[in-house]
């Protein structure tokens, strides 16, 4: 077989996210759906580096240097993955910033930075901070006597700079964004529309977490880390328990990849690569809104703006001189007889009933293709349709 013909499997689960991420970018595709695609392409790519670029790594470590099926080794194959996610990274960033942000601002959903808000809604964020943020939020400093902490795969991280007035001694510092609040919060108590970021509103309110320190700097990262399950059934005294010490493993594996925001500092991004030992090639640069996007889709989808949702979907309605080719039987009432309508053909049925006059605890069993109609009169007919055949004796 010519390497030529093959593709690789990697590079086909990118290509398949590749489509993931045009139908974002497709202005047919109303607004919030193209939301949706660009959630389902962030989620999509943090399962292929949790995974197949995980095992990937793993081949690199262990030195393995044999071409695969497509004739590419590892370090090749690792290589060309680190520069189609960041094109495709890129083009997600460009869609989202310069396309579906200003059209959602039109809507009248926008996302805003501290400096856009006015002085209520920055007296309600406050005091949500207060009440809400403050008292979850555990800051941890790396110093000779506190060692670099363990960031938890996919978290959403805030790496802070901060001076010693007196000793003008810097210090890295690692605030986590708290998973259990949501990352966009609305800047009124109900009905509005415009919303903050949770790490911004952290952000601004840093120096009550170093107090006496100077902030330097601060930005947003996230770690993701392999997942992968490596179980060996033939090896393996007890497989259950052999399962729960991969699980268990799973939430302290290799980090595989760093999400960083743009514009940070190369001595930034170095330090922080170097203490999570991930190689230039697994370093993705982007935008804030683009790190744990996927909240983005979940917490704006409810907003009363249907014209920018898919409607939905009606399966096509047959007309009723085509039900000799379904089979249909009239079952028992509700309490004699096992409901086993399927969905997509309940608009169906249900037209059908109503022109026939049928009552309303009359069930249904569908099949299509089969121009048999057994009445309600009949069941013997109807029970031996359903009766499974018999498997015949080998004796």
């Amino acid at each position: 077989m010519k390497f030529e013909n093959v593709t690789d499997r990697e590079l086909s689960w990118l290509s398949f996210d590749q489509r993931v991420l045009e139908l974002a970018e497709d202005a047919a595709t109303p607004l919030l759906e193209r939301l949706r695609f660009l959630a389902i392409f962030s989620s999509n790519l943090d399962e292929f580096f949790m995974v197949r670029v995980a095992t990937l790594m793993s081949k690199i470590e262990n030195e393995i240097t044999a071409p695969n099926i497509a004739g590419m080794t590892p370090l090749d194959l690792m290589h060309e993955i680190s520069l189609r996610t960041k094109a495709l990274v890129d083009r997600q960033s460009t869609v989202l910033h310069e396309d579906i942000i200003p059209k959602l601002k039109e809507e009248g959903i926008e996302f805003l930075q501290w400096g856009d808000l006015n002085e209520t809604e920055r007296d309600y964020v406050g005091k949500l901070f207060q009440d809400r943020i403050f008292p979850v939020l555990t800051p941890l400093a790396v110093d000779p006597s506190h060692p670099f902490p363990y960031i938890s795969g996919l978290s959403l991280n805030l790496a802070v700079i901060v001076k010693n007035p007196t000793t003008h001694e810097e210090f890295f510092a690692r605030v986590k964004v708290p998973e259990i609040l949501p990352r966009f919060i609305a800047t009124a108590k109900s009905g509005s529309t415009r919303f903050i970021t949770i790490e911004e509103l952290i952000a601004i309110n840093l120096q009550e977490l170093f107090p006496g320190m100077v902030i330097e700097e601060h930005y947003s990262f996230r770690v993701t880390r392999n997942q992968d399950i490596e179980l060996d059934e033939e090896e393996s005294e007890d497989i259950l328990l052999t399962l729960e010490a991969e699980l268990a493993r799973r939430r302290f594996g290799p980090p595989v990849r760093l999400e960083i925001e743009s514009g940070v500092e190369a001595r930034l991004v170095n330090r922080l690569a170097q203490e999570l030992g991930i190689s230039e090639d697994n370093i993705i640069h982007a935008p804030k809104h683009l790190i744990s996007q996927p909240s983005i889709r979940l917490q704006i989808w409810d907003c009363p703006c249907s014209s920018m949702k898919n409607l939905d979907h009606e399966p096509p309605m047959p007309s009723l001189r085509s039900t000799q080719k379904i089979r249909i039987y009239f079952l028992l009432p509700f309490d004699r007889a096992k409901y086993c309508s399927t969905t997509p053909m309940n608009p169906l049925l249900h037209r059908w009933c109503a022109s026939c006059k049928v009552r309303r605890k009359t069930l249904m069993y569908w099949r299509l293709n089969r121009p048999c109609i057994a009445h309600l009169e009949t069941p013997r007919l109807l029970r031996r349709s359903l009766k499974r055949p018999k498997l015949a004796n080998k004796s």
